[in-house]
């Protein structure tokens, strides 16, 4: 007989985890949001990479991983950046509190399933595709918040400047070992921000 498991329970509550809480946003932007964007993002980075730049990563192994990329702000909500890489020791102590966080989690599903979905939460070691694989997971989630900076910025909102300036930067560190990111900035990047009209 099997046993009752909260797993997806909590999962599904992503959707009451709100982003962004230092800043004054336009528009809420909630934890489902974002990682459902961040595998489409993560998905296109994959293909682009294959398809360019003679890769042979599983997109959809991506788009997996991304999923799940952020569900340990369930339980421990969501870390501002500013605070999070404030210093290494408050960088170190809050990569301890996702792990335990995302131990938590895992440790509700059933046994038989539960290293099906640990490997979503954590790279291969000795897989270099799999290790670039959550790398491009890592660009997918900077691409987010990018673009969720250039909507507020469309929207009038001047809060997330700061922020859109060093997510910025950041990407460019990462289009030297990411082609496929360079790529994506150039070509669906400018898009955000316009009306529907204008996309259409």
């Amino acid at each position: 007989m099997s046993t009752e498991s909260h797993f997806f329970a909590i999962v599904s509550r992503m959707k009451y985890i709100e982003r962004w809480a230092l800043m004054r946003s336009s528009r809420p932007e909630n934890l489902s949001e974002h990682s459902l964007e961040v595998a489409m993002i993560a998905h296109a980075l994959c293909i682009i990479a294959n398809v360019r730049y003679g890769r042979a990563l599983d997109a959809d192994r991506a788009a997996v991983i991304s999923l799940y990329h952020d569900a340990s702000e369930i339980i421990t909500g969501d870390m501002p950046t500013p605070v999070k890489y404030r210093n290494p020791s408050i960088r170190g102590a809050y990569k301890e509190v996702e792990r335990e966080a995302e131990e938590s989690l895992l440790d509700t599903l059933p046994a038989d399933l539960r290293p099906a979905f640990e490997a979503a939460f954590a790279p291969a070691a000795d897989d270099p595709d799999d290790v670039y694989l959550h790398e491009i997971v890592k660009a997918a989630d900077k691409l987010s918040a990018y673009i969720k900076c250039t909507e507020e910025a469309s929207a009038g909102n001047v809060e997330f400047r700061t922020a859109a300036a060093s997510t910025l930067t950041k990407l460019e560190e990462m289009r030297a070992s990411h082609p496929e990111l360079g790529d994506f900035m150039a070509e669906f990047l400018p898009a955000y921000g316009r009306t529907l009209d204008e996309l259409l």
